[in-house]
């Protein structure tokens, strides 16, 4: 009768080991030396999505998205494919 008591009082089972993502400590302001980077690199850049300049400057999406949209406007940047995720390129000029 003992053995039966003891029986349901073990760990409960863990079903997964989990792989803990490290948690980056992204920015949501912009420094002085970040906003410059944004406007010197990003132009140069073939291929520009929020991703790519979240992971390049270290910044947050929300952050990227909103400087990549106003960039566009400025026109410093080119609108490739408006989605969800929008896709940019730089802006390409009539000699190249």
């Amino acid at each position: 009768m003992a053995a039966a008591m003891a029986g349901g009082k073990g760990k409960k089972k863990k079903w997964n080991k989990g792989k803990a993502r490290d948690k980056v400590d992204n920015k949501v302001l912009f420094t002085k030396e970040t906003y410059d980077r944004l406007n010197t690199e990003v132009p140069k850049m073939k291929l520009i999505t929020v991703a790519a300049v979240v992971e390049k400057l270290k910044i947050s999406g929300g952050l990227a998205r909103r400087s990549l949209r106003i960039m566009a406007e400025e026109g410093k940047i080119q609108e490739v494919l408006k989605s969800s995720t929008p896709i940019y390129t730089r802006k390409i000029t009539e000699d190249e």
